[in-house]
């Protein structure tokens, strides 16, 4: 596939490029991005299913943040594949893993915009940390955005991180990209009891039965329906992982 298969992405060799397209365009920008990575990683090699599952991510967090001066700390090298084609390496993509090329890694020397140069998981968070202490000592007020996995979150050192910035009180974002999947499927007990318990057949019917009741009803129904609404997002957060982060001293949407 050549440039003229990617018309949009041909555009981009900069997140300042990518602000330019309205917001309506952003999701065939995101196919374009999925479409070479598969184009050029099957030809290359390289750990390609990471990747395609931050390509949105990584979309949406250059388009809203103003990246380099904000601060974007991805948890697994290859993850970012996506952020690499977005930041001015589209042209030597195909370089990629290759003797002289482009790092399969996040490699600071290699761009502005890798901010850490994470090989494996669970650092982000702990590093991002880092970045923000050194930013409130410098007296700036860049945001510090930490992406991570839930595969990562098997790992002690993620909530180390959590529990240190907890503490701190720093103005740290963590985005948890929880779509069950890692290199492989995750092997995590946390992950399955969520997982089990927000798709178990009984709450759901609970709550489509309430839900098909209210609506019977006129406005008095919609009052009710609001109440419902409120109480079945305070459950969430009981049943999910929210109250754990919470705990840590994050506030979890």
């Amino acid at each position: 596939m050549t440039e003229q298969d990617f018309p949009l992405l041909a555009q981009i060799n900069s997140p300042a490029d990518l602000k330019v397209h309205p917001q309506n365009e952003l999701r065939a920008i995101a196919n374009e991005v999925r479409d070479f990575l598969i184009d050029r990683v099957s030809k290359i090699g390289g750990h390609l299913g990471a990747g395609l599952g931050t390509v949105e991510l990584a979309v949406a967090l250059h388009y809203v943040f103003d990246t380099p001066y904000d601060k974007l700390v991805w948890d697994v090298g290859h993850q970012a594949y996506p952020h690499k084609v977005l930041t001015g390496r589209r042209d030597v993509f195909h370089t990629l893993r290759q003797k002289g090329g482009i790092s399969g890694f996040l490699k600071r020397s290699e761009s502005i915009y890798d901010e850490f140069g994470a090989g494996h998981a669970t650092t982000s968070i702990s590093a991002a940390l880092g970045i923000a202490v050194a930013r409130d000592l410098a007296g700036e007020k860049n945001k510090v955005i930490a992406i991570i996995g839930d595969g990562s979150m098997t790992g002690g050192m993620a909530y180390e991180g959590m529990n240190n910035a907890g503490l701190q009180k720093r103005d740290l974002i963590v985005i948890l990209n929880d779509n069950n999947m890692s290199i492989a499927p995750n092997v995590w007990a946390f992950s399955n009891y969520f997982t089990e318990l927000i798709s178990n057949p009984k709450y759901n019917k609970f709550k489509n039965n309430v839900w098909e009741l209210t609506g019977k009803l006129d406005e008095f129904g919609d009052r009710i329906r609001k109440v419902v609404g409120r109480l079945q997002e305070g459950i969430k957060v009981v049943i999910t992982p929210g109250m754990l982060f919470e705990a840590l001293g994050f506030r979890y949407f």
